[in-house]
C-alpha cells in the first residue's frame, strides 16, 4: 500500500469526494442516509476537511494499491495532549476484510511514534460490530461509552476504544 498525506486542495477534494463514496456504501444501514449526509457536510466535505487541518490539528492520509493505484480507503488523526485520536478510518469495501485496515493501522502507529504519543484513541459505532470486533483484534480495548450530540436531531452513540503502544 502506498499513503499519500493530504496537503492540496486537489487532495482534499479527492478526499471529500472518497468519503462521501464510503459513507453512501457503508453507513445507511447502521444510522441512515439523513444522518451519513448530514455528518458528511459537517465533518468530511472539503470546507470541513479543509478547517481539520487548517485549525485542529488533523492529518489526513489516502492509501493506494500498490498494483493498479486505485484508493483503498482513508484515514485521519488529531493530536491530542495526552494521545492520537483515530478520528476516522474507512477503507472501500472490495478491500475490507484483507488486512489492509491492519496496514493502515502500522502507518497510524508510526505517527503516535512520531509525535512521542503512547496511546492511540478513537470511538466507533456502538452498531458497528465488524470494525468493533476489527479493533479489538489488533488491541483495541473499549474503555468508556459516549453519546455526543452533533446537531440537527442525530446522536453519535459510540464506544471509545483505546491501543497502547508497546514500550521500546
Amino acid at each position: 500500500m502506498k499513503f499519500k498525506e493530504i496537503k492540496t486542495q486537489d487532495d482534499i477534494k479527492e478526499l471529500a469526494q472518497l468519503a462521501s463514496n464510503i459513507w453512501h456504501e457503508y453507513w445507511p444501514a447502521i444510522i441512515g442516509v439523513e444522518q451519513v449526509d448530514y455528518m458528511l457536510k459537517k465533518f468530511q466535505s472539503v470546507d470541513a476537511i479543509n478547517r481539520q487541518i487548517d485549525d485542529e490539528n488533523y492529518t489526513y492520509n489516502i492509501f493506494y494499491d500498490d498494483n493498479n493505484k486505485s484508493e483503498i480507503g482513508y484515514f485521519g488523526v488529531k493530536l491530542q495532549k495526552d494521545y492520537l485520536f483515530l478520528s476516522k478510518l474507512y477503507l472501500v469495501q472490495d478491500f475490507r476484510g484483507i488486512g489492509c485496515g491492519k496496514l493502515a493501522l502500522k502507518k497510524i502507529k508510526q505517527y503516535a511514534q512520531k509525535y512521542n504519543k503512547k496511546v492511540i484513541q478513537l470511538t466507533v459505532n456502538k452498531n458497528n460490530v465488524d470494525t468493533i470486533k476489527a479493533y479489538e483484534a489488533w488491541g483495541f480495548k473499549k474503555v468508556d461509552a459516549v453519546v455526543t450530540d452533533i446537531g440537527s436531531g442525530f446522536v453519535m452513540d459510540d464506544y471509545i476504544m483505546e491501543y497502547e503502544l508497546q514500550k521500546n
